[in-house]
C-alpha cells in the first residue's frame, strides 16, 4: 500500500496507470487514498478523485469498491460538504444507467436479453453445460452477456446508494429520487423479483429509522417536507406493484402507508389519498374481498365529491354507479356461518386491519360483521344520498334487486339493465384523481346476485318446480353453474331447497323447518335422555382386582412419583445452576474483551487524535507563514506602485523591505488617503445641498399650478357623477313605485297568510308553552317529592345510627361491668380459699403441736421402764415380735410407777399418760382380731426430728412402734 502526502500525486498515479492500461491497479490506489485515515478532511481533489474512482468502478463493474469508497466518502463529508456527496452520488448513477442504456442498444431483442428470473442469482448450470459443449455461441446467448451484467451492477448500484442515504436527513431528497428510479427500472423491464426485495430494502429501512431513534443525522418524519417525500416514494411503489401486478406486495405498500400515517398521525393531501383508495379498490377486487372492496369505493367517492370541486357531473355519475354496483356485487349472505371459533377470531382481527386500512374506526368489543356489512353499507348509501348520483339504469337494477318482489320477471327485467351497463364506463376526464372506471367488471357477480334473489323469492312462492322451468327462468347460467350457486347459498342457510335428478325437479323447502336445530331434534332429544339418566342412576363402578391384589400400589406410586419429582428438581437445580455459571464465564469473558476492546478504541482513538491535532497546527502554522509572506508581497506591490504614480522613491530598498515596515507606511497612506477623501466628500456634499436648494425653489410654483389644476379637474368629475347619480335614483325610485304598484293587489291576501301564520304560530307556541309548563309543574313536584324522601331517609339514618351507637354504648358499659364483677368475685372467692387454708394450716400446727407435746410427756414418763434395745444387747440382736410385744408392758409399767420425786408434772399430762397406757387395749378389743403387729416394719415417722430420737439414748434406726399415729387425723 503507497502512502501519498497529498491526494494530487495519488490522483496523478492513478492517471499514469490508466494510460497504461493497468486499470485495476489505478483502482486499487484511489480506493487505498480514500480508505486511508490520513485523508479524513475534505477538500475540492477529494471530490475529483472521487470521480475519477467511480468512473473507474463502473468500466470495470466493481460494486464493492464502489460502496466502499461512498461510504467512506460519506463520512469525510457529511459535516462539512454534503452537496460533494450528492454530486458524486448522482455521477455514479448517471455512469451506471449511462452504460446500461449503451448495453441495451447493442442488444438486438430486449425481452430475450432479460429473460432472467434474478439478477443477483449466478448462472444456471444448463447455461454452463450449453456455453461448454456448443462450439459456436449463439445470438441468445451473446445478448444475455452483453446486457444482463450492466443490468445487474446498475440493480447493485440502486441497492447501494440506498444503502448509503437510508439514514441522511440532509439528502431525503435524494433517496426519494433514487427509489423513484428504482421503481421505474423495475417497470420499465418488468424485473418483479427486483421490485419485493426493493419494497423489502424500503421496509427494513423505515423500520431501522423507528427503532434507533437516537442517531444523529435521522431523518425526522414529523417534518412535512420529510413525510412527503416518504409518502411519495411509498405511492410510487404502490403504483408499480399495482401495475406489475404483484398484488400482494401492492396490500404490503398500502400497510406500508397506513403505517406510515398512523406513525405521524397526519393525514396526507387529499389527491395522495384519493390515489390510495383507487388502488386499494383494485387491491380488493382480485383478492375477492368484495365488501372491503364497496367501503373502498365509498370512500374514495367521498373524498372526490368533497374536494375535486372541478370533477363534471358525468365522472361523478359513473363513480357513484361504481360504489352502489360494488355493493351490490357483495354475496348477500354471510360466508363464516358454521366456522369455528378460532376461525371466528381470525375472521374478526382480519376485518379489524382491514377497517382500519379503509379508515373505519371500530370498537373491537363489538362485532366487526354487524358494524361492516352489505346492508349497513347499502343503508349508508341511501343516507349520504349516492343513490341521487348514480345513473337511472344503475337505480332500477338497485330497486330490483333490493326491492322488488318479481319471482318469475326478475332476470328478464334484470338482463336489459345489466346490458345496458356493461356499455358504461371508461376513461374518466382529466379533473378526476380516477384514470378509468369499468362497469363491466361487477357483472359476473350481479347475475350471480340475480340468480340468488330468483331462488330466494321462487322458494318462498313455489314448493316443487321443474328443473327446465327453472332454467328457462335463469338466462345467465346453465343449471349446472345454477345448482353450485345453490349449494353454496344453502350451506349458508340463504335458501332451503333440494334437487331431485331422477325426478327432474327442484324442491324447496322453509328455512324455519330445514335448520340444524329441527333436522337433528330427535337425537339431540335422545342425548339429553341418556345425560339424565346417568345423572339420575350412575353406573356402579367395578372393583379393580389390581387394587384388591395390591393395597398399597397407590401409596408406591405416590412415593416413587413424589422421589421422581425430587430427583427432577434437583437435577433441573443443578442444570440451572451450571448454566448460570457457565452464563457468568461467558459473560465475564465478554466483559473483559469489550473492556479491552473499548481500551484497544481509546488508545487508537486518542492517537488519531493527536495525529490530527498536530497536522492540524502544523497546517494554521504553514498557512499563517504563507498569508503573512503574501500580505508582506502585496503591501510590497502597493507601496511600489503608489510611489511610481506620484513619482516619488520608495522610502526603502528591496534587501531591508520587512512586513513591520511595509505595514507602518501602509497605514500612514491609508490615512493621509482618507483624509483627502473626507475632505472631498464634505466639498461635494454642500454643492449637492446648494443644487437641491435651488430646484425647490424653482419646483414649488409649478407644484402650486399643478394642484390648482387637479382641482379644478376632480370638481368637475365630482359634479358629473353626482347628476348621473340623481338620475339613477330618479330611475330606481321610478320602478320601485311601478313595483309597488303591481304588487298592492296582492297586499290583502299577503295579510291573509301572515295573519294565518301568526295564529298557528301562536296557538302551537301556547301549547309548547302550556306544555312546558306542565312539564316543569311536574318536574318540580317530583324534586320537591325526592327532596322530602331525602329529608326523611337522612333523619331516619341519622336516628338509626344515634340509636345503634347508644345500644353498642349500653353493651359495652355492660360487658365492663359484668367483668369489674367477675373479678371481683374471684378476687373474694381467693381472698376466701386463702383464709380456709390459712386456718386449716394453722389447727394442723396446733394439733402438731399438742401431739408433739403429748409425745415428748409420753417418752419422759416412760424413758425410765423401757427394756435395752437389740442393737444394746449383748448379742446384738433381738427378735422383733419380742421387743413388740414387750412395749405394751413397759407402756403399762411406765404409767403404773409413780412421778419422780422433787418433779412436777400437770394433771392433763397424767391423765394423758393414763389414757395412752390404757390405747392398745382398747384397739385390740375394737378390732376383736388376734394379729399380731406388723407395724414395725415401717419406716419412722418423717415428723420426729433428731432430738426426740436421743432421749431413746441411742441414736440408731431400729424398729419402732407408731400406734400413735393412727389418732392424729390426716392433713388437708
Amino acid at each position: 500500500m503507497a502512502s501519498f502526502a497529498k491526494p494530487e500525486n495519488a490522483l496523478k498515479r492513478a492517471e499514469e496507470l490508466i494510460n497504461v492500461g493497468q486499470k485495476q491497479d489505478a483502482l486499487q490506489v484511489l480506493h487505498d487514498l480514500i480508505t486511508s485515515k490520513r485523508h479524513r478532511a475534505w477538500q475540492k481533489t477529494l471530490e475529483r478523485i472521487m470521480f475519477k474512482y467511480i468512473e473507474l468502478c463502473v468500466d470495470m463493474r466493481r460494486g464493492r469498491y464502489a460502496k466502499d469508497g461512498l461510504i467512506q466518502y460519506r463520512i469525510v463529508c457529511q459535516q462539512v460538504n454534503v452537496s460533494s456527496l450528492e454530486e458524486v452520488i448522482k455521477h455514479f448513477m448517471h455512469l451506471s444507467t449511462e452504460r446500461a442504456e449503451m448495453a441495451r442498444n447493442q442488444a438486438q431483442a430486449l425481452e430475450e436479453a432479460l429473460d432472467v428470473d434474478d439478477l443477483e442469482a449466478d448462472k444456471r448450470p444448463e447455461d454452463l453445460m450449453l456455453s461448454y459443449v456448443s462450439g459456436e455461441k449463439g445470438k441468445d446467448r451473446s445478448d444475455r452477456e452483453l446486457v444482463t451484467p450492466w443490468f445487474k451492477f446498475l440493480w447493485e448500484t440502486y441497492r447501494t446508494v440506498l444503502e448509503i442515504l437510508r439514514n441522511n436527513s440532509k439528502l431525503e431528497a435524494l433517496y426519494a429520487m433514487t427509489a423513484h428510479r428504482a421503481f421505474q427500472f423495475c417497470k420499465q423491464y418488468k424485473r418483479t423479483t427486483e421490485l419485493r426485495r426493493l419494497c423489502e430494502i424500503i421496509r427494513n429501512h423505515l423500520a431501522n429509522l423507528n427503532k434507533y431513534r437516537d442517531q444523529r443525522d435521522r431523518p425526522d418524519l414529523s417534518a412535512p417536507e420529510s413525510l412527503q417525500l416518504y409518502l411519495d416514494t411509498r405511492f410510487d411503489q404502490l403504483k408499480i406493484s399495482t401495475e406489475l401486478g404483484l398484488w400482494q406486495e401492492a396490500f404490503r405498500s398500502v400497510e406500508d402507508i397506513h403505517g406510515l400515517m398512523c406513525m405521524v398521525k397526519k393525514t396526507p393531501k387529499p389527491s395522495l389519498m384519493v390515489v390510495y383508495y383507487a388502488k386499494l379498490t383494485e387491491i380488493l377486487w382480485v383478492s375477492d374481498s368484495h365488501l372491503y372492496h364497496a367501503y373502498a369505493w365509498f370512500k374514495l367517492f367521498s373524498l372526490q365529491k368533497s374536494f375535486n370541486k372541478n370533477l363534471n357531473q358525468k365522472d361523478l355519475q359513473l363513480i357513484a354507479s361504481s360504489v352502489v354496483l360494488a355493493a351490490l356485487s357483495v354475496s348477500p349472505y354471510d360466508n363464516t356461518r358454521g366456522a369455528s371459533h378460532l376461525e371466528l377470531e381470525h375472521e374478526k382481527e382480519r376485518n379489524l386491519r382491514m377497517a382500519n386500512l379503509i379508515g373505519f374506526i371500530i370498537d373491537p368489543k363489538l362485532e366487526s360483521r354487524d358494524v361492516i356489512s352489505r346492508p349497513s353499507l347499502l343503508t349508508e348509501l341511501v343516507s349520504k344520498g349516492v343513490m341521487t348520483c348514480v345513473t337511472q339504469e344503475v337505480k332500477d337494477l338497485y330497486n330490483l334487486l333490493e326491492h322488488e318482489f318479481l319471482p318469475l320477471d326478475l332476470t328478464s327485467k334484470v338482463q336489459p339493465l345489466l346490458t345496458k351497463i356493461s356499455k358504461l364506463g371508461g376513461k374518466l376526464s382529466s379533473a378526476s384523481s380516477v384514470p378509468e372506471v369499468h362497469l363491466s367488471q361487477y357483472i359476473p357477480a350481479l347475475e350471480k346476485l340475480a340468480t340468488l334473489r330468483l331462488l330466494q323469492q321462487v322458494s318462498q312462492v313455489y314448493q316443487m318446480m321443474k328443473i327446465e322451468c327453472l332454467s328457462k327462468m335463469i338466462p345467465f347460467f346453465d343449471f349446472s353453474t345454477v345448482e353450485k350457486i345453490s349449494v353454496d347459498a344453502v350451506k349458508h342457510n340463504f335458501i332451503a331447497m333440494k334437487v331431485d335428478h331422477t325426478k327432474g325437479v327442484v324442491i324447496f323447502g322453509n328455512l324455519g323447518l330445514e335448520s340444524d336445530g329441527m333436522c337433528n331434534h330427535l337425537m339431540i332429544f335422545a342425548e339429553s335422555l341418556n345425560k339424565a339418566k346417568a345423572i339420575i342412576s350412575p353406573p356402579a363402578r367395578k372393583a379393580s382386582k389390581i387394587g384388591e391384589m395390591l393395597p398399597a400400589l397407590d401409596d408406591i406410586v405416590e412415593k416413587e412419583h413424589k422421589k421422581l419429582l425430587a430427583r427432577k428438581s434437583i437435577i433441573e437445580k443443578r442444570k440451572e445452576e451450571q448454566e448460570r455459571h457457565l452464563l457468568e464465564m461467558e459473560r465475564e469473558e465478554e466483559s473483559k474483551r469489550l473492556k479491552l476492546q473499548k481500551i484497544t478504541e481509546e488508545a487508537e482513538q486518542r492517537r488519531l487524535a493527536s495525529e490530527y491535532e498536530q497536522r492540524k497546527n502544523q497546517r494554521i502554522l504553514r498557512e499563517i507563514e504563507e498569508r503573512e509572506l503574501e500580505e508582506a508581497q502585496a503591501l510590497l506591490q502597493e507601496a511600489e506602485k503608489r510611489g511610481k504614480k506620484k513619482g516619488k522613491k520608495p522610502l526603502v530598498e528591496g534587501e531591508k523591505v520587512t512586513k513591520q515596515t511595509l505595514m507602518e507606511l501602509a497605514l500612514s497612506e491609508q490615512l493621509r488617503e482618507r483624509q483627502e477623501m473626507e475632505k472631498k466628500l464634505q466639498k461635494l456634499a454642500k454643492t449637492m445641498d446648494y443644487l437641491e436648494r435651488a430646484k425647490r425653489e424653482e419646483a414649488a410654483p409649478l407644484i402650486k399650478a399643478a394642484f390648482q389644476h387637479r382641482l379644478l379637474e376632480e370638481n368637475i368629475i365630482h359634479e358629473r357623477e353626482q347628476q348621473q347619480e340623481v338620475e339613477l335614483s330618479r330611475q330606481r325610485h321610478d320602478g320601485d313605485l311601478k313595483e309597488k304598484n303591481r304588487l298592492a293587489r296582492m297586499w290583502r291576501h299577503k295579510e291573509q297568510f301572515q295573519e294565518t301564520v301568526v295564529n298557528r304560530r301562536q296557538a302551537e307556541y301556547n301549547r309548547l308553552r302550556a306544555e312546558r309548563e306542565e312539564r316543569v309543574n311536574q318536574l318540580l313536584q317530583q324534586r320537591r317529592q325526592e327532596r322530602e324522601y331525602k329529608r326523611k331517609m337522612l333523619f331516619y339514618l341519622r336516628t338509626e345510627e344515634e340509636r345503634l351507637r347508644k345500644v353498642q354504648e349500653e353493651e359495652e358499659a355492660r360487658k365492663l361491668e359484668e367483668a369489674e364483677r367477675k373479678r371481683k368475685e374471684e378476687a373474694e372467692y381467693k381472698a376466701k380459699l386463702d383464709m380456709i387454708a390459712e386456718k386449716q394450716r394453722q389447727r394442723e400446727l396446733e394439733l402438731e403441736e399438742k401431739e408433739r407435746a403429748r409425745r415428748e410427756e409420753l417418752l419422759g414418763r416412760t424413758n425410765e421402764v423401757l427394756p435395752p434395745r437389740s442393737y444394746d444387747l449383748p448379742g446384738g440382736a433381738a427378735l422383733p415380735m419380742e421387743a413388740g410385744a414387750a412395749a405394751p408392758a413397759a407402756a403399762t409399767a411406765a404409767a403404773s410407777q409413780p412421778p419422780s420425786s422433787g418433779k412436777y408434772v400437770p394433771r392433763f399430762r397424767r391423765e394423758r399418760s393414763e389414757n395412752v397406757g390404757q390405747a392398745p387395749l382398747t384397739e385390740s378389743d375394737r378390732w376383736g382380731s388376734n394379729r399380731q403387729d406388723d407395724r414395725t416394719s415401717q419406716p419412722r415417722d418423717s415428723w420426729r426430728s433428731d432430738d426426740r430420737r436421743s432421749s431413746f439414748g441411742a441414736g440408731s434406726s431400729g424398729p419402732r412402734s407408731s400406734w400413735s399415729s393412727s389418732k392424729i387425723p390426716p392433713r388437708g
